[in-house]
């Protein structure tokens, strides 16, 4: 597979056509090599419309996805950002790239331990990785920007809370097969703007909050 070739085609074919349009995205999806964070078996798919299969039932994000979201959090270089599911690494290396610093949270410590050494290898020094549960996230940290990289059945205002006023968070919520990917930013104390952004289907958080069940 000719690399180059396969990264200018997902600029052009999958980004710009899904609205992906921020300059500073664009550099930097073509700047982070995706396919160092691609399984090994999966190497072939790392520019595809594609999920990729990580393990723990848990997917690396199709790349239109991945750039709406990194778009819509509209980061600025000294933001202060918090990654909830590192994953692959790749969109940590990302919010890296476009903020300040990154703090990067996961329930699975295979999934730190091999971001941690893709990142070290591109020379990331400002991200932080931790193993752990989002679900108990310190209620009093605050960030400029949220990035959730599994979906929530229902919207955890845990997580609202953790933005500073005029932070931003992207969030997919919802049942699957049809989740709403949303921009939720925080307007004030006890304000928030909550945007729908387009549709689609993300595995969920490990101990995301189950909504009621109707009885008959």
């Amino acid at each position: 597979m000719n690399l180059d070739s396969a990264r200018v085609k997902m600029i052009k074919q999958q980004l710009r056509t899904w609205e992906v349009l921020d300059s500073r995205v664009l550099a930097c999806l073509e700047d982070i090599p995706r396919e160092i964070f691609v399984p090994d078996a999966y190497t072939e798919l790392a520019f595809a419309d594609a999920w990729i299969p990580l393990g723990h039932d848990q997917l690396m994000m199709t790349p239109k996805i991945e750039g709406r979201m990194l778009q819509a959090l509209a980061l600025e270089p000294d933001d202060e950002v918090l990654e909830i599911g590192t994953g692959s690494g790749f969109v940590t290396a990302c919010l890296a790239h476009l903020a300040g610093t990154v703090s990067s949270i996961d329930i699975y410590p295979d999934f730190a331990e091999k971001s941690r050494a893709k990142l070290k290898q591109l020379g990331k020094t400002n991200i932080k990785l931790e193993t752990g549960d989002a679900m108990q996230l310190d209620a009093d940290a605050r960030y400029d920007a949220i990035a959730v990289t599994g979906s929530l059945p229902v919207l955890n205002a845990r997580f609202e809370r953790a933005l500073r006023i005029g932070g931003r968070m992207f969030v997919v919520c919802g049942s699957s097969p049809v989740m709403d990917a949303m921009l939720v930013t925080r307007t004030g104390d006890d304000q928030w703007r909550r945007q729908s952004l387009f549709e689609t289907d993300l595995p969920a958080l490990v101990n995301s909050e189950i909504p009621p069940q109707f009885e008959f």
